[in-house]
């Protein structure tokens, strides 16, 4: 696909660049004039997604996270992508309250905030190689001119 922008940063799969990750795609988005309602979405789906390959994907291994960012007019294209252990089962993950980890206290509804936060959100997953969340927005479709 071709995008008016975008971009791709790759960063270790560490909790402390959860934050980053969500800086870089608010500062990245920023470029369309949104809403802070879309930043705020954009950046809470950011978080979750990365999280997820953080604590589930790599659990614990080193490891690297892709973060992809493009757009085309209004519409924005979030990619969050790890080559870590994969899911097993997408379907049972996404459904809300499920957690691999309890012992984490880990509240299980990471799919359900980005589905919630984002107009489109799809997983693509196989085991032992790794996951791929693909998120979409339109920004600043609540404006009126």
């Amino acid at each position: 696909m071709m995008y008016e922008n975008e971009m791709t940063v790759q960063f270790l799969a560490k909790s402390e660049n959860e934050a980053f990750a969500r800086v870089v795609a608010a500062t990245f988005v920023s470029q369309l004039n949104p809403t802070v309602s879309d930043i705020t979405d954009i950046k809470t789906a950011v978080s979750e997604a990365v999280t997820n390959a953080i604590i589930h994907g790599y659990e614990k291994k080193e490891g690297m996270v892709t973060l992809f960012c493009g757009y085309i007019e209004d519409k924005v294209t979030i990619i969050v992508s790890d080559k870590g252990k994969g899911i097993e089962n997408i379907e049972q993950a996404k459904q809300p309250l499920f957690t691999s980890k309890p012992e984490l206290e880990r509240s299980g509804m990471g799919f359900t905030v980005m589905e919630t936060f984002m107009d489109s959100m799809t997983v693509e997953s196989v085991e032992g190689i790794g996951t791929k969340v693909t998120m979409t927005k339109v920004v600043n479709k609540d404006t009126f001119l």
